[in-house]
């Protein structure tokens, strides 16, 4: 590998691993705050943590396009897992973008269940990316 190609995915890696931090943390804190505000604070985090999960997704799979002219060559339990992290991803992020276009509207049992929804979602994609990572 090349330098600029390390450096790419490098790159891509820490955007992803901040990503992550936002999905679990802020959904993790959003569990025990009260406040409704500051919720919603904590939500725009989140939703740009799943976001930037998706983004910078893509972003590992456009690095090998790049340097390669294919996309990595995944099969068995590391598409299985791939599989898994876009639909939490895709999941997290309409759960926490409904979240702050209608929860407000909701009663606050409901508000109060996005939170560990969205935690769970979280831990199940960064437990499918070591699955990813090294069946891969």
């Amino acid at each position: 590998m090349s330098n600029a190609q390390n450096l790419a995915y490098a790159v891509v890696q820490v955007l992803h691993n901040f990503g992550a931090v936002a999905t679990v943390g802020g959904s993790l804190a959003a569990t025990r705050i009260e406040d409704v505000g500051a919720r919603k604070k904590l939500a725009w985090l989140v939703l740009i943590g799943w976001g930037t999960q998706a983004v910078s997704g893509a972003a590992f799979g456009l690095v090998s396009f790049l340097y390669y002219h294919k996309f990595p060559d995944i099969a068995g339990v590391a598409f299985a897992a791939l599989a898994i992290k876009i639909l939490c991803a895709a999941l997290g992020f309409m759960l926490v973008a409904v979240y702050l276009l209608r929860g407000a509207n909701w009663p606050a049992k409901n508000q109060g269940r996005v939170w560990p929804s969205s935690a769970m979602l979280a831990a199940i994609a960064l437990s499918a990316a070591a699955f990813l990572r090294w069946f891969s």
